[in-house]
């Protein structure tokens, strides 16, 4: 639900001379040999980072003049009080129409809503999913987040279509936006929520807008894809027949690139449900109240319950505008008698009463059976993990330093990226030292690095066995899609109750949420690989682990390299939200900066470096992938 859209790329590597090969090994092994002597000579101990950096005081100053100006300055007046007012009004008017219909006239809507738009088999699975809002106790919760939802996908379509199609047609705009776009979606969900409660102080308002920036990367990005991607030859007919410009566009692209935009209507719903979420930590309503409550008593079973609830939402509101997408006609003579009667069920004086159906005690008595024979293996795993990898490269990393970090992030990008990503990843790399935050910027890239690795540990060996097995393809299907719509908040229960609060907890539950798409990128990735080549290497006698090390792996290498990027982006989300639960250094950076006002400036520079450091690893990923050699 939470992976990051890349924008498309037309570069293609191209295959590598012998001599050339061997020139960049030499140059590998220099730039090794010089860091590794370079740290030798010039590592440092691991100072602590300043109490009052100069970003610090600067930010929190900004608040200051913030909370001073709020009320007089006209940027305020006239725009930010307006609009946190308008949003706020939207809200209430959208969660006042869900809560006036009831639980019975919802159902009623949504089943002939859906009945409309996919047919019978949509309509039952959206009937069945609202009721089960109320079986599991969560119906006000889950009207709340809906609302939310609805209201921050309605203004991501508004803004985000209209920019999409702006950016298709005029190749400027575009250009300007991309980068933008890419550091939206770099940024981790917790880094929105500072800024937010800034401009907009907390509830409502502040989640919806956060939950618009996070999600309207993908409207923009996918609607762009679309108008771009409609057929040059209807364009021409078009014009030729004497189409404005007006025309074309409601005419003929629109229509045309109707599917691509369902598409992505669809995509900012996922986006936006899993952010409107993590929003209840600005005071927002909603199932995520229920699972920070859970989450602050360790109470497995109750975040469970409202997880599922949120998996519900994603599967009812996906399948629907899937199926938008995928139905050309309607017939409406049947949609008006359907949207008739579920108007009728709305007025009917119907009890909301359901019976309760929980999955509170069965999950927590599991869990509790874990802990108590589990107890041995997990220390030791933590321990051992710990020891042999994080404490060691942590270690590393913060004696570094910061000249020789920046200089040996220019090396390795000029080396596999090219100089603009070098110069990028550089630039990001020397921010984190300027910000005043290196040591915690060093720890918690340490941490990513080991959550990426075992990422990509599982993720590959699952991928790979998916891409052999349909039918274990198959069975894995609806576990990954579940896996992938579950709020990132669910997964630090289970890591917390395993494995206690510590840095290690963050990290299993990163590498849980951040498995799914790397599964899917290398399943697809190995599925991809021409069939006349597999055949080709069966046919000279090459054996199963023959073919995968030395022809399907090779040539999914880019689809290995974009499981790497996702894996990274999305393990550096969830070890900020580590910081919760004890994974300390940037994450708990940011927490502190929105929950305690002596901490803001520090928060706030938090989330610019978790920024930077997100720049840092995508520009290198990327790179990498499009990279033809060193520049």
């Amino acid at each position: 639900m939470t992976a990051v859209l890349t924008r498309p790329t037309s570069d293609v590597a191209e295959p590598e001379s012998p001599r050339r090969r061997a020139n960049g090994r030499t140059v590998s092994g220099i730039l090794i040999v010089a860091t590794v002597v370079a740290y030798l000579v010039f590592h440092t101990t691991a100072a602590a980072d300043a109490p009052d950096a100069a970003a610090f005081r600067f930010l929190g100053d900004v608040r200051d003049w913030v909370d001073a100006n709020r009320d007089t300055h006209p940027v305020f007046l006239y725009g930010v009080n307006y609009l946190r007012l308008g949003v706020r009004l939207l809200v209430d008017v959208v969660r006042a129409a869900l809560a006036g219909l009831g639980l019975a006239g919802l159902v009623a809507t949504a089943g002939a809503i859906a009945f409309v738009l996919g047919g019978w088999r949509t309509a039952l699975l959206a009937v069945a999913g609202l009721l089960g809002f109320g079986l599991l106790g969560l119906w006000p919760e889950s009207v709340d987040t809906l609302a939310l939802t609805l209201t921050a996908v309605l203004l991501s379509v508004l803004i985000g279509v209209p920019l999409g199609i702006l950016a298709a047609r005029v190749r400027w705009v575009g250009a300007a936006l991309r980068p933008l776009l890419d550091v939206m979606q770099i940024l981790p969900t917790f880094a929105y929520l500072a800024p937010m409660t800034l401009l907009f102080l907390i509830g409502s308002p502040a989640a919806v807008v956060a939950t618009l920036i996070y999600a309207v990367p993908v409207t923009i990005r996918i609607t762009e894809l679309g108008i771009a991607g409609v057929a040059p030859s209807a364009v021409e007919a078009a014009t030729a027949l004497g189409s404005t410009r007006r025309q074309l566009l409601t005419k003929v692209r629109l229509p045309m690139a109707r599917p691509t935009l369902v598409l992505a209507v669809n995509q900012t719903i996922m986006m936006a449900l899993s952010m409107v979420v993590v929003t209840a930590l600005i005071d927002a309503p909603g199932l995520g109240v229920n699972i920070l409550r859970a989450l602050e008593r360790v109470n497995v079973g109750a975040a469970f319950d409202a997880g599922l609830a949120i998996v519900i939402m994603a599967i009812v509101l996906d399948r629907v505008t899937t199926a938008a997408a995928r139905r050309r006609r309607r017939d409406w003579r049947i949609a008006v008698p359907v949207l008739a009667a579920a108007a009728v069920i709305a007025v009917l004086p119907i009890p909301d009463g359901l019976p309760r159906i929980s999955f509170a005690k069965p999950v927590n008595d599991l869990t509790s059976w874990v802990e108590l024979h589990w107890y041995d293996s997990t220390e030791g795993l933590k321990n051992t993990i710990s020891t042999v990898l994080l404490n060691p490269l942590e270690n590393l990393l913060v004696t570094t330093p910061w000249w020789l970090f920046t200089l040996a992030v220019l090396g390795f990008g000029l080396l596999v990226a090219g100089w603009r990503a070098a110069l990028i990843a550089g630039a990001a790399a020397a921010g984190l030292s300027a910000l005043g935050l290196y040591q915690h910027s060093m720890q918690t890239l340490a941490t990513v690095l080991v959550a990426t690795a075992l990422t990509m540990l599982l993720g590959i060996a699952a991928g790979v066995l998916s891409a052999r097995h349909d039918r274990l393809a198959a069975i894995t299907r609806p576990v990954l899609d579940a896996a992938q719509t579950m709020p990132s908040f669910v997964y630090l229960l289970p890591a917390v109750a395993l494995f206690g609060a510590s840095r290690f907890t963050a990290i299993v539950a990163a590498v849980i949420y951040a498995v799914p798409p790397v599964v899917r990128l290398v399943e697809r990735g190995i599925r991809d690989v021409p069939a006349t080549v597999v055949e080709a290497a069966l046919s000279a006698g090459s054996t199963p682990r023959q073919l995968l090390w030395k022809v399907q792996l090779p040539m999914a290498r880019g689809g290995l390299l974009l499981a790497a990027n996702q894996g990274i982006v999305m393990v550096l989300a969830m070890v900020v939200v580590g910081g919760l639960v004890g994974a300390g250094a940037l994450g708990y950076d940011v927490v502190a900066g929105f929950s305690q006002r002596e901490d803001f400036g520090r928060g706030l520079a938090a989330g610019l470096a978790i920024v930077l450091l997100g720049v840092l690893l995508d520009r290198l990923t990327q790179g990498f992938h499009r990279a033809k050699g060193p520049s």
